[in-house]
């Protein structure tokens, strides 16, 4: 969707630097305080219509994904919110109330909610702090609190609300009015600020929302995967319980990356701390056919999950890069632990080694567990792997007592 210019990514040469000069505390002039909600604990994971459906929306499409998570692994591995994007509103009645394309949501949003909740998961919708949605229906911009009050007498419990048609407006101003509206209306509502980080909200989006975007929208090609992650690993310091940093939704599924570059873009999102938000069609998950087959494998890997779902709540930061395309992550866990990641950038298989001290093991031996095969490695005093191109090795290294 060409919602706005693309931004460049940042060379990566400076994107390492911003990484290692992380080391000092939030980022100066980084709100520390926040209107808690209490949510989003974790980092969101769910499901979002926009990077397969686009506008191609319909109640129909959200009963059948709800009943497809409630049955194929995702809601029982945490997938909870089911999200409707942009194209379900069609204008605003008398009173100002958004309403929804009637023809593809007869009824409305009330029942939609309601089936969605009775399928165990969770009911997510869209919106825009500017005068439009990017494609030309109604904006919230003036209407704040009317649609917080609708969106939670509908039984919304997740709002994303983009920046398009926002000229002249201030975000950091309008995403406060909103998030002030969400609380007031009287249901807990997590709320995913989405202004492409043009105006640096990870500075202020931790006193503001739940989660706000970093970056520019996600294409399903392995150079748009890099440049989200050149973008977002710069602000680890600014992730915390109740607030994320987004690089955007998974295309896991759709087509446009290999295995390994998949593999590769959910390991990150896990590393990063990241939103678990799908983006395809999750319907076919449970088909027969060796990409749904692959698809399962990558979306229902509970090891790589875990991680993104850490208490902790500490997003990796690159550790050891002996070539600008060959990269060492980790990050602290909450038993203890470090989740280690051997990222290969390079259009060919290299070996990558990780040194127990750099990635914060201050014992010399440590159990090593890979995520992806499944499979223990034994007690070892640092790791070397052959990473396939475009590809990742990810770890999980606990510390022996060795002295």
């Amino acid at each position: 969707m060409n919602r706005r210019q693309v931004r460049l990514a940042l060379p990566l040469a400076a994107a390492f630097a911003a990484i290692l000069a992380a080391a000092v505390p939030a980022a100066a002039g980084a709100q520390t305080s926040r209107a808690d909600n209490g949510l989003a604990r974790t980092p969101p994971m769910g499901w979002n219509s926009w990077n397969h459906f686009g506008c191609d929306v319909s109640a129909r499409l959200v009963r059948e994904v709800a009943d497809a998570m409630a049955a194929n692994g995702m809601r029982d591995a945490g997938y909870a919110y089911v999200t409707i994007d942009d194209c379900w509103q069609v204008a605003r009645d008398a009173r100002g109330v958004l309403i929804a394309d009637s023809a593809r949501f007869p009824g409305g949003m009330k029942p939609l909610a309601d089936y969605v909740h009775a399928k165990g998961l969770k009911f997510g919708i869209y919106t825009d702090a500017g005068r439009k949605t990017c494609q030309g229906r109604p904006g919230s911009y003036g209407h704040e609190a009317l649609d917080a009050r609708t969106f939670a007498g509908w039984g919304v419990d997740y709002v994303k609300v983009d920046w398009c048609w926002a000229d002249g407006l201030d975000a950091r101003t309008q995403y406060a009015t909103m998030r002030d509206a969400l609380l007031a209306a009287g249901r807990p509502i997590v709320f995913s600020i989405c202004e492409w980080g043009e105006n640096r909200p990870w500075e202020w989006g931790p006193g503001t929302g739940n989660l706000w975007r970093t970056t520019d929208d996600i294409s399903d090609n392995w150079n748009s995967l890099l440049s989200n992650v050149n973008i977002s690993m710069q602000f680890a310091t600014a992730a915390r319980p109740g607030a994320w940093n987004d690089p955007d939704m998974l295309e896991v599924g759709n087509g446009g990356m290999t295995r390994d570059e998949y593999r590769a873009h959910f390991s990150l999102w896990a590393m990063m701390a990241a939103p678990l938000i799908a983006g395809n069609d999750v319907r076919q998950l449970s088909d027969s056919t060796r990409r749904a087959g692959e698809t399962r494998d990558i979306l229902l890997n509970r090891e790589v999950i875990a991680v993104d779902q850490d208490s902790i709540g500490r997003q990796a930061i690159v550790v050891q890069s002996p070539h600008p395309d060959l990269q060492v992550w980790a990050r602290p866990l909450a038993d203890g632990a470090r989740a280690v990641l051997l990222f290969n950038r390079a259009p060919v298989q290299t070996t990558i080694h990780a040194d127990w001290r750099r990635v914060g093991i201050r014992t010399k031996t440590a159990r090593v567990r890979d995520l992806w095969a499944h499979k223990e490695l034994g007690v070892l005093d640092g790791y070397s792997a052959m990473v396939p191109a475009h590809g990742v090795v990810m770890l999980r290294v606990t510390p022996i007592d060795d002295r």
